[in-house]
This record gives C-alpha cells, structure tokens and sequence, in this order.
C-alpha cells in the first residue's frame, strides 16, 4: 500500500480515536495516535510526523497552548479539532498557529480532504513563490523564502495561515479576489458556504497591521465580491 505521510493523531476519546486511526491507515497514512496534551511535543519530536490533527479539549495540556507550543520548532501543518462551534477557538487556534480546523463530530471524507490540502500545500509552490523571492506593496515587504514580513522595515510576527493569506492578497494587491480563489490558494480546496476561517484571519492581520476594523484602508471586504488588498494604503 502507498506511504502518503505520517499523522499525529490527538484525540482523548480512544473511540472516536481508533475508527478515525483506522480509517486514515486505510486510506494510506502511517497514524500514530496519542491521548494527552502534555505528551505531543515529545511525540513530535520524536515521529516528526507530516501533519498533526490536534483535538483543543485534552488532558495534561489544552490544544491551543500545544499548538502554541509546537510552532516555536514545528512547521508542517496542524489541524485542530473542536466540538464547540465558537469563533472564538477558530481565533485564537489559527493565531497560536493552526493551519486549519474541523469540528466535530468529524465526517471521513470531509477530514481525508483537508488532510490532503494541507499537505498539498506544504509541497507546492505558489507562482509568486518560483517567480518573486520579495513581493512588495508600498512598506510592506514579504520575504517568500524566510517567510519574513515587515512593515516600514518591522518585523510583524503572523502565523503560518495568516502568511498564505497575507501572501496571497498581496500577490494580488489592487485587485479583488474571491472569496472561493482565497480558499483555493490558501487552502488548496473550494469554499464550503460554511468555513469562516478566512474571515477570522482578515480580522487578525488587520489587528496586527493597525487597521480599523470598522473602516479598514489596507485590507478591505468587497461585499459579494472578496477581499482587496489596497496597494496605495501601505504608504
């Protein structure tokens, strides 16, 4: 059987655990599977595993603080588990460093297909990416090779999926895109009518980047239309 990758599973429910081990080993992963927060770091380090799937409710140590933990040496993707339909655990998962996230209960194919996203991304290259090492807008500097990101020669700390996002719209700067084209180059798969993922990520860099929540200049929402990237308002 095919090798796809290896996966850390974290789940605390040893039910939901073994059908869902089961069934990612049937589809062609090697799957570890491991119950306690405050055991993850040193499975890690130890497997160095092609991505995790990171339940946020765990003994010994919560998901949100892993996740936290893992992103100071870990960066493969990490796709977190929650059976609370809280944007609250979208936000703050997706700002310690999450590349995506799924709720619960967890549908098969719905789980295989982010899985196999994730990973699509981590090994391909955007265009902009072979083409440009440095995309820049006005005092906005991105560094494709470092993942560097910088404003007025700052250095702004963001997160692994608000650096696709961030990369995207700025490979794209002075153009509206999509919301589904966002999904696709970030993601790697079609918006579901549902995710607000990306929604939670705009609202983060426009924090980070000091930009009015309310009256947004850099990165505006474009009703019925997607999101623009201003190239004039990083002046």
């Amino acid at each position: 059987m095919d090798n796809y990758g290896t996966i850390l599973l974290v789940e605390d429910d040893a039910s939901l655990a073994q059908w869902v081990a089961e069934y990612l080993t049937e589809q062609g992963y090697t799957t570890h599977v491991c119950h306690r927060g405050d055991e993850v770091i040193s499975q890690v380090k130890n497997l160095n595993p092609s991505i995790v799937l990171l339940d946020i409710m765990l003994p010994g140590q919560d998901g949100i603080s892993v996740c936290r933990e893992l992103r100071s040496f870990y960066t493969a993707p990490i796709i977190m588990l929650t059976a609370r339909d809280e944007e609250m655990d979208e936000v703050i998962g997706l700002e310690v460093g999450a590349s995506d996230y799924i709720m619960k209960p967890v549908r098969p194919r719905a789980l295989l297909a982010r899985i196999k996203a994730a990973l699509r991304q981590t090994s391909e290259p955007t265009k902009a990416s072979i083409n440009q090492i440095v995309i820049s807008v006005g005092a906005l500097s991105i560094n494709t090779e470092s993942r560097n990101v910088t404003l007025n020669n700052q250095d702004i700390a963001i997160s692994s999926a608000e650096y696709l996002l961030l990369h995207y719209l700025a490979s794209n700067a002075g153009q509206v895109v999509s919301r589904d084209a966002v999904f696709k180059a970030t993601k790697g798969r079609e918006y579901d009518g549902l995710d607000r993922s990306v929604d939670v990520l705009i609202s983060a860099l426009r924090k980070k980047f000091h930009d009015d929540p309310q009256n947004p200049e850099k990165i505006k929402t474009i009703w019925g239309r997607g999101y623009l990237l201003v190239a004039t308002a990083w002046e």
